[in-house]
């Protein structure tokens, strides 16, 4: 790659963007890349917002990315803070799924409108609902999402790369659920 490829992980406080944050960094390094990452915490104590930005190529200086090429929202409304990282070439791959907080809400039609107005490409997926009823965990709907970028050439990684980060990084007693949650978008792509 010949620039690095940025992409931008937000959410809210729970919904695991440190874990996939770090599948996503092992896998670029297991392929060779150079990688760079930063965490904005906020208030993710609180079910605040959340963000990660992950930068993998051939040579990457910074860990924070200025345009996004792929927008990973777990949380729909979410998508809507990270416009200002996004060019008409910034694709947000967003979760069907809000989260209740204390300010008003955002309607995914809302959220797909002003996507659309900006010129920016998006697919909503119900991650949390397919992993939740296929899986009884919903807090597997990231590495759904993942397996969806993966799936749909979103991202420039390949599956080997992700399972064998995933076997790397999580405990045996979670690697096969984690799998199966990859697996299950290869599936439904």
């Amino acid at each position: 790659m010949k620039k690095p490829f940025n992409i931008i992980i937000c959410g809210v406080g729970g919904q695991g963007l440190i874990t996939l944050l770090q599948i996503i960094a092992e896998a670029a390094l297991l392929k060779g890349f150079d990688v760079k990452t930063s965490e904005l915490h906020g208030l993710s104590q609180r079910g605040g917002s959340v963000s990660v930005h992950i930068r993998f190529g051939s040579k990457v200086f910074s860990p924070m990315a200025s345009k996004a090429d792929l927008i990973l929202a777990l949380e729909s409304q979410e998508a809507l803070n990270f416009v200002s990282f996004s060019d008409k070439n910034t694709f947000f791959l967003i979760n069907k799924h809000q989260t209740p907080t204390l300010g008003d809400t955002v309607s995914e039609k809302t959220v797909k409108n002003n996507l659309e107005k900006l010129g920016r490409r998006s697919l909503f997926v119900p991650s949390t609902d397919i992993v939740q009823k296929e899986l009884k965990k919903p807090v597997l709907a990231g590495v759904y999402l993942l397996g969806v970028a993966l799936f749909k050439n979103l991202i420039p990684l390949e599956e080997k790369d992700i399972i064998a980060s995933l076997k790397k990084l999580m405990p045996k007693q979670l690697l096969g659920i984690n799998v199966k949650a990859l697996q299950l978008a290869k599936k439904n792509v």
